[in-house]
């Protein structure tokens, strides 16, 4: 198998050649990992994507076999490698956008937790509502919405920094009026 190119390791794998689906892995995988290493540096994701690879490798050899490119071997395993790898970014970016599902709570709340709560709900709308509407503002986008700073200056269109302040202000006030 030593004297075999990689373009004829494919075609034997092709013809269901473990040994030489051996060799091709034995030669190719440690530069295909090192090359997606460059592209990724989370191991979890390039041992999914070697392994996705060379499974794809054994699937499809048949069609690289079968063609007549003039592309090489190698390079045909590092197109399959990096079409993984950008497979396996989209799923992390689709997983990092679903949002958590909310437990419910398995017990219900005490009548002294509830009465309790509504009076702290209803002293903080109180509060809330004494705040100056510039101050409000910039609470209410920051907590309730749970913007960022640069997402609630965007919203408002101000200044990161007057943000910052109002956000600061609103929360003493806030902390004055419910002590």
């Amino acid at each position: 198998m030593a004297e075999l190119d990689e373009a004829e390791l494919v075609r034997r794998v092709a013809g269901g050649d473990r040994a030489a689906f051996d060799e091709l892995y034995r030669r190719t995988s440690p530069w295909l990992a090192v090359r997606l290493r460059r592209r990724c540096a989370d191991d979890d994701v390039i041992a999914d994507v070697l392994q996705e690879t060379y499974l794809a490798v054994w699937r499809a050899a048949g069609s690289y076999a079968g063609s007549v490119t003039d592309g090489s071997a190698v390079g045909w395993i590092w197109t399959i490698a990096a079409n993984r790898l950008v497979d396996a970014f989209r799923r992390r970016a689709r997983q990092e956008r679903v949002p958590a599902v909310a437990l419910l709570e398995t017990t219900a709340p005490a009548a002294e937790d509830e009465v309790m709560a509504h009076r702290v709900d209803q002293n903080f709308e109180q509060a809330l509502l004494r705040l100056p509407p510039e101050l409000r503002q910039v609470l209410q986008a920051m907590v309730l919405d749970d913007l960022s700073v640069r997402q609630t200056a965007v919203l408002l269109g101000m200044p990161e920094g007057t943000v910052k302040t109002r956000a600061r202000r609103a929360r003493i006030a806030l902390r004055e009026a419910l002590s």
